[in-house]
C-alpha cells in the first residue's frame, strides 16, 4: 500500500492526452497567454529584478512541476503552464539579446534552430509530432520543451518584426494577423499536413499577441497606447481566467480517448472516461 501511494505521488505514465482540445477556445486563450506574458515580462523587468527572477523561474517550475504531477489533462492546470512558459520565455528571449547583445537577426536565428532541433529529435524518437500522442512522460517532456522554444522564437520574431523591420507594434501585429491565417487556409483549401499547420500556426501566435500587448501598453513615443503594461497585463489575466472557467466548467476541450484507448483507461481508471 505504501509503495502504491508513493508511485501516484511521485507521477505515474498519464492516463489521458494531456494537452486540450484544438478549438476555437484555444487559440483564442493561447493569444491571450502571450500578451499577457509580453505585458507581465516587461512589467516585472521595470521593477525589482529579485521579484522578476522569483516570479519568472519560480512560477514557471511550480506550474510544470504541477502540470507533470497530474496524470490528465486539467484546463486549469494546463494553462497556468502555459501562462508560466509564456512568462519565463520571454524573459529568457529578452535576455539573451540584453546581456548578450546578439541583434534579433541572431536570436531568431538561435532559436530556431533550437526549435527545429527539439522537433527532429520529438519526432525521430516518438514518430509523431501530434498533440493527440501526448500520453506518455517522455511525450508530454518533448511538448513543453516545443512549447518552451515556440515562445522563445516568437519573442524574437516579434521583436524583429517591430525594431528591426520598422513596422512598430502595431503594423507587426497586423503582419502576423494576416500570417497566421496562412496555414488555416493551407489545411483548410489546400490540405496542408494537420501538424505542419498546428505548430506553425503556434509558433505565430507569440509574435501576434505579443505585438498587440506591446501595442497596446508601450508609451507612445514608441508607437504605444500607452495604457500600461500592468494594466494589460491584468486584462489578458482576468480574460484567460474566465475563459478558462468556462473550460472547466464544460470540458468541451478535454480530447476523447479512441475507443481502444478507452478500453485500455477504462481497465487502469474507469474515471478517466467519464
Amino acid at each position: 500500500m505504501r509503495g502504491t501511494a508513493k508511485a501516484a505521488g511521485s507521477g505515474r505514465e498519464p492516463l489521458a492526452a494531456k494537452v486540450p482540445e484544438i478549438t476555437a477556445l484555444f487559440w483564442v486563450v493561447k493569444i491571450l497567454t502571450t500578451g499577457m506574458g509580453e505585458a507581465t515580462s516587461d512589467f516585472l523587468a521595470n521593477g525589482n529584478p529579485a521579484v522578476a527572477g522569483i516570479v519568472g523561474v519560480g512560477g514557471f517550475c511550480l506550474a510544470l512541476w504541477l502540470q507533470f504531477h497530474v496524470r490528465r489533462y486539467h484546463a486549469a492546470v494546463y494553462w497556468l503552464a502555459a501562462v508560466s512558459v509564456a512568462v519565463f520565455g520571454t524573459m529568457a528571449a529578452d535576455g539573451v539579446h540584453i546581456a548578450l547583445g546578439i541583434p534579433y537577426t541572431g536570436t531568431v536565428t538561435l532559436y530556431a534552430v533550437l526549435l527545429a532541433a527539439v522537433l527532429v529529435t520529438w519526432y525521430r524518437s516518438e514518430g509523431t509530432l501530434s498533440i493527440h500522442s501526448i500520453t506518455t512522460r517522455r511525450r508530454e517532456v518533448y511538448y513543453w520543451c516545443t512549447v518552451l522554444a515556440t515562445f522563445a522564437l516568437g519573442t524574437a520574431l516579434g521583436d524583429f518584426s517591430a525594431t528591426t523591420l520598422n513596422l512598430g507594434f502595431r503594423d507587426a501585429g497586423i503582419a502576423f494577423t494576416v500570417l497566421i491565417a496562412v496555414p488555416l487556409i493551407a489545411w483548410w483549401k489546400f490540405r496542408m499536413n494537420a501538424i505542419l499547420a498546428f505548430w506553425f500556426a503556434y509558433v505565430v501566435t507569440r509574435p501576434l499577441g505579443a505585438s498587440f500587448a506591446d501595442y497596446l501598453g508601450k508609451p507612445k513615443n514608441i508607437g504605444g497606447l500607452d495604457f500600461g503594461d500592468g494594466t494589460v497585463a491584468a486584462v489578458a489575466s482576468v480574460l484567460i481566467v474566465a475563459l478558462v472557467a468556462y473550460a472547466v466548467v464544460t470540458r468541451n476541450d478535454v480530447q476523447r480517448p479512441s475507443a481502444p484507448d478507452a478500453e485500455h483507461l477504462t481497465q487502469q481508471d474507469p474515471a478517466a472516461v467519464r
